[in-house]
C-alpha cells in the first residue's frame, strides 16, 4: 500500500511522522502548508498531555480531560493525514515504513517521535507485579488499583492484610514519582479520610523509594531538600539510596528490608522504544538514538529523531532532559529544516534548546520551580505550575474542565473520578486490566 494524500501533486515530498506526542504533533503542525504530504502515525487516536497523567491515576481528573483526538487537532491541516496503527519496522533502502495489518508507506523524510517506555533494568519479571504510568490505560489501571485497595481493606478483618492493602510503594524519585506519591497521600489523607467506617485511610502508608542520594536529582540540591520535607508533611516516607532488589506478588524488597504491599508503582528510569533497531542507529546507554546538531540521524540526512527517543547534548555538555519542552522544540526545529529543504533555502542554525525552566508539583500548595536564576518553592511555585500546565493543555474545553476540577478540589478536597465498575481480581493476572473503570462526579 502506498501513501497518497488526497488532492495533491505527485511531485510533492512525502513526510512520515511516527508518534503524535509533543514532538510529532509539533512537527506536523509546523510543517503543514509547506508543500509536503504528511502522514502522522500513532498507536492511539489521541494526543496525551502526559504531565497531568498522574492526576488521572489518582482520581483528580478524567481521561478525556487531558487527551484530545489527533484528528480534531489537525482538522484544519488538509495536507496532514492521520493513521492509527502500530509501526513495526523501517526499510531504509526502499524508504518505507511498515504498519501492522495495514501495509507499507513510502517517505522522502522520516521523523521518529516514538517517545520512551520505563526500563526495568534487566528485571522484566517485575512488570507483572508493578504498575507503570505512561498511557491512559496505565493511569486507569493505577486508579482502579488505588480505589479498590481502600474498598477491599474496608471489608477485611485481618490487620496484616489491611496493612498490606493500605501500603503503597512508589519507585523512582524523579518528578513523576514525587507527584504520584504526593497525590496518593492527599487522596488518602484528605479525599477519602471521612468516607469509611472500619478503616482509616489517613493511616495509609506511602513509601517513595529512590536509588540515588536525593529526590529530583536534576534540580538544585536545596529544592530536593524542600521536596523531601514537603512530602514528609504529607506523611510520605522517603527512602533515599534505597535500590529495589525484588518485586513480587507480596511486596517489595527494598535496600534489604521487606515491605508487604499489593500496590507497587514503577516510575524509575526510561528506555527508548525500539525505533533505533528499526534503522540500525547508534544509541546511547538507554537505547535512545544519537542525533546530529540538526536532529538528523548521522548517515541518514532524511531521517530525524525527536524528544525522548533521541539523545542530544545541550550547551552545558549534559544530555537534554526528557521533557515535553525538548520534544516540542525539536519538532518545530525539524519542521523548519524540512521546510527549508523543500523550498531550497539554506539550513537553519544547529538546534539549541531554550530551557524555559523545570517544575514539579508535590501536593496542595506545594511545588518546586527552577527557572534559571529564579527558584521558587511552596505556594508561588504551585500557582506557577498550575498556570503553565493550563496554558500548555491542548483545547479550550480541556483547559476549562481542568480549571473547574482544580478549583473544586481546592475548596472541597474532592476528586471527581472515583467510580469503580468491574472486578479488580485483587491484583491478579494483568494488573486487573480486564476490569473497567467509569469516571464521573
Amino acid at each position: 500500500m502506498s501513501f497518497e494524500a488526497p488532492k495533491t501533486e505527485a511531485t510533492r515530498p512525502r513526510v512520515v511522522i511516527v508518534g503524535a506526542g509533543f514532538g510529532g504533533l509539533s512537527a506536523a503542525h509546523d510543517l503543514a502548508g509547506h508543500g509536503a504530504d504528511i502522514l502522522l502515525i500513532d498507536r492511539a487516536n489521541h494526543h496525551l498531555f502526559q504531565p497531568l497523567l498522574y492526576q488521572v491515576a489518582t482520581a483528580a481528573l478524567a481521561e478525556s480531560d487531558i487527551a484530545t483526538p489527533i484528528r480534531a487537532i489537525l482538522r484544519h491541516a488538509p495536507d496532514v493525514t492521520v493513521l492509527m496503527g502500530e509501526v513495526t519496522g523501517v526499510d531504509l533502502e526502499r524508504r518505507q515504513v511498515s504498519v501492522r495489518d495495514t501495509g507499507d508507506f513510502p517517505y522522502d523524510y522520516l521523523i521518529l517521535a516514538t517517545g520512551a517506555a520505563y526500563s526495568w533494568f534487566g528485571h522484566d519479571a517485575w512488570a507483572r507485579h508493578a504498575n507503570v504510568l505512561k498511557t491512559l490505560d496505565d493511569a486507569a489501571a493505577i486508579r482502579l488499583k488505588l480505589l479498590s485497595a481502600f474498598e477491599r481493606a474496608e471489608s477485611r478483618r485481618n490487620p496484616e492484610e489491611i496493612r498490606q492493602l493500605l501500603t503503597f510503594v512508589v519507585v523512582g524519585g524523579g518528578p513523576t514519582g514525587v507527584e504520584l506519591a504526593g497525590a496518593i497521600a492527599e487522596l488518602a489523607r484528605s479525599t477519602l479520610a471521612r468516607d469509611f467506617r472500619h478503616i482509616q485511610p489517613s493511616q495509609a502508608r506511602i513509601v517513595l523509594a529512590e536509588a540515588g542520594p536525593r529526590l529530583l536529582a536534576a534540580f538544585p540540591e536545596h529544592l530536593s531538600h524542600y521536596t523531601v520535607h514537603a512530602l514528609a508533611t504529607l506523611g510520605v516516607e522517603v527512602w533515599l539510596s534505597s535500590a529495589v532488589e525484588e518485586i513480587d506478588a507480596e511486596g517489595v524488597l527494598l535496600a534489604g528490608q521487606r515491605i508487604a504491599s499489593t500496590n507497587v508503582f514503577w516510575c524509575a528510569g526510561t528506555a527508548a522504544r525500539p525505533a533505533a533497531t528499526w534503522i540500525g542507529a547508534d544509541t546511547a546507554r538507554n537505547g535512545t538514538i544519537k542525533i546530529a546538531p540538526d536532529c538528523s540521524v548521522p548517515g541518514r540526512e532524511n531521517v530525524f529523531a525527536l524528544g525522548d527517543v533521541s539523545s542530544q547534548h545541550g550547551r552545558d555538555g549534559r544530555p537534554l532532559p526528557g521533557l515535553a519542552a525538548v520534544a516540542e522544540q525539536h519538532g518545530k526545529y525539524v519542521a523548519r529544516v524540512i521546510a527549508n529543504r523543500i523550498a531550497g533555502k539554506p539550513a537553519p542554525k544547529p538546534f539549541r534548546y531554550r530551557d524555559l525552566g523545570t517544575l514539579a508539583i508535590i501536593g496542595r500548595s506545594r511545588a518546586v520551580a527552577w527557572l534559571g536564576r529564579l527558584r521558587l518553592t511552596g505556594f508561588p511555585a504551585w500557582l506557577f505550575w498550575c498556570l503553565v500546565h493550563l496554558f500548555l493543555l491542548v483545547g479550550f474545553r480541556n483547559r476549562l474542565v481542568v480549571y473547574v476540577n482544580w478549583s473544586w478540589a481546592w475548596f472541597t478536597y474532592g476528586r471527581g473520578a472515583r467510580l469503580i465498575t468491574g472486578i479488580d481480581d485483587e491484583g491478579e493476572g494483568d494488573n486487573g486490566k480486564e476490569s473497567r473503570l467509569i469516571t464521573g462526579d
